[in-house]
């Protein structure tokens, strides 16, 4: 009998069977696959949104930040509020002028440094009748003028004393504590340069009828180039003449340093110093004379003015003047840049004797009465403290400064 055939049976060979389990393989790892792209893909946009909050948290930051200093910069605050008071002995009858994080303090007796808690760094005693102080970020000088003293300090106390053979007229100091003198008697003047420890390094004589009469003298940071103003007359004609010496490899082989020298005729050129490294400048009655170069400087402006000069005062990077306006009261805040450009001119009314430049803000003060510009001309601050002001200037936090008064030292805040 045969056997009929099962047609419903398949029988399944090795390579079938084989083929399938690779299928089933492949297909497994597409869906792997896939699955590995969803969760990238759901990673990046995860990504995408931290950092879209992040970006929108920072700039909401920054305008809030923004909106915070345009409202503190952008009102004038009118009162004083003290934070903290140091007393100090004999406050009202010491002087005082801001050197580095703190204050000097100086009198007829003595001077000393303090820190800004009001403790003293170091102290001084001497007796000098007349002190008279130039200072830069790194030395202090005090002469006694018309004496024959001079003491050289530097942030760890004092470094040098000079003694002259004449009476001192004018000092300026540099950095490293080389100090240049103006000396005068009766018949006869010179300008003298001596290191921090007393010793002559230049001794140049002048005459009225040579150089002419020195009026100031400024010496240059690393204490190579020195500016003396000298004034002088030429057939009934006032001159002045601006020279600088350089001690330094550019002045080799000059006669007596000399590397510039011009004349300004009908200018009386009183107050010469140096801004920085590069920049100096001269300010007379009439004009501002802005010099740039360290060795062999030139001349890079020649400003004329038109009004009276009240006060003169600089910092590394202005020249400022304090002008009486002409047909009106009160007078003009004006800022110079290194190229002479005016880059402020404000006019304010009040009478301040003394002004100063410090972190791109004016200060002008006298007795209670202060008056704060900003560099851009904002008016920060105006108004009186509870003491008249020896000495003011900003420090660290916003709004703040350090007085110095009859009381000693105070930090205060500026309010409405």
């Amino acid at each position: 009998m045969k056997q009929r055939k099962n047609r419903n049976l398949h029988v399944v060979r090795e390579s079938e069977d084989l083929t399938d389990k690779r299928a089933g393989r492949l297909y497994g790892q597409a869906e792997v696959e896939v699955t590995e792209r969803e969760i990238r893909a759901e990673l990046i946009r995860q990504s995408r949104k931290r950092q879209q909050r992040i970006a929108i948290v920072c700039i909401i930051i920054v305008i809030v930040s923004v909106m915070t200093y345009l409202l503190v910069s952008l009102q004038t605050y009118t009162k004083v509020r003290v934070s903290d008071t140091y007393p100090g002995k004999g406050a009202s009858d010491n002087s005082y002028v801001q050197f580095l994080d703190g204050v000097i303090k100086y009198s007829k007796d003595g001077i000393a440094y303090m820190d800004q808690t009001g403790k003293e760094v170091w102290n001084q005693s001497y007796q000098i009748k007349n002190p008279m102080l130039d200072v830069n970020n790194k030395s202090v000088a005090v002469a006694d003028k018309d004496g024959n003293d001079i003491l050289i300090f530097q942030e760890e106390g004092l470094k040098g004393e000079v003694h002259t053979t004449m009476p001192v007229e004018r000092i300026s100091v540099s950095e490293q504590g080389i100090v240049s003198a103006i000396l005068k008697n009766e018949s006869a003047m010179k300008i003298m340069c001596y290191d921090i420890k007393g010793n002559v390094l230049v001794e140049h004589k002048t005459t009225l009828a040579g150089t002419g009469y020195p009026i100031d003298i400024a010496l240059s940071a690393d204490g190579n180039l020195m500016q003396v103003l000298y004034l002088y007359t030429q057939k009934g004609q006032i001159v002045s003449r601006l020279h600088y010496y350089n001690f330094g490899d550019a002045g080799e082989g000059k006669t007596d340093h000399q590397v510039t020298a011009e004349n300004y005729k009908d200018t009386i050129l009183a107050s010469g110093f140096f801004m920085n490294a590069e920049t100096s400048a001269a300010v007379g009655d009439n004009r501002v004379v802005i010099y740039e170069g360290k060795d062999t400087p030139e001349q890079v402006a020649n400003i004329k003015l038109d009004k009276e000069i009240k006060n003169v005062f600089h910092s590394e990077k202005y020249v400022g003047l304090i002008l009486k306006n002409q047909g009106k009261s009160g007078y003009e805040l004006r800022l110079y840049d290194k190229t002479g450009k005016v880059v402020l001119s404000k006019d304010f009314k009040g009478d301040y004797k003394h002004v100063k430049i410090c972190n791109n803000q004016v200060i002008m003060y006298d007795g209670k009465n202060c008056n704060i510009y900003m560099k851009n001309g904002i008016q920060k601050f105006k108004g009186e403290t509870d003491s008249n002001i020896l000495e003011i200037f900003p420090v660290e936090g916003v709004n703040r400064y350090i007085i110095m008064s009859a009381n000693g030292m105070e930090k205060v805040r500026l309010v409405k």
